[in-house]
């Protein structure tokens, strides 16, 4: 007969640093273009998609790991 252990896995450390991952995606996306921009004048077109995706994908992970670490996943554990 084997015994099986499960690990604990800490919910609230990967939500907080799931928010904060996704609050410096958001935060550097949108400095660097504002930065960018006044500095260099019109930035290319792959470094607006680039800062304008940090910016979207960062509010993204921002919002859904507090839901998905916070509270789907100790539910379903």
């Amino acid at each position: 007969m084997s015994q099986t252990r499960t690990r604990s896995i800490d919910h609230a450390s990967y939500a907080k640093r799931g928010f904060l991952l996704g609050v410096v995606l958001f935060a550097g996306g949108a400095l660097a273009e504002i930065i960018g921009t006044a500095y260099f004048g019109s930035l290319p077109g792959w470094e607006q998609t680039l800062f304008f995706d940090m910016e979207v994908v960062g509010i993204l992970i921002g919002l859904l790991a507090p839901l998905v670490f916070g509270i789907v996943m100790p539910l379903v554990e």
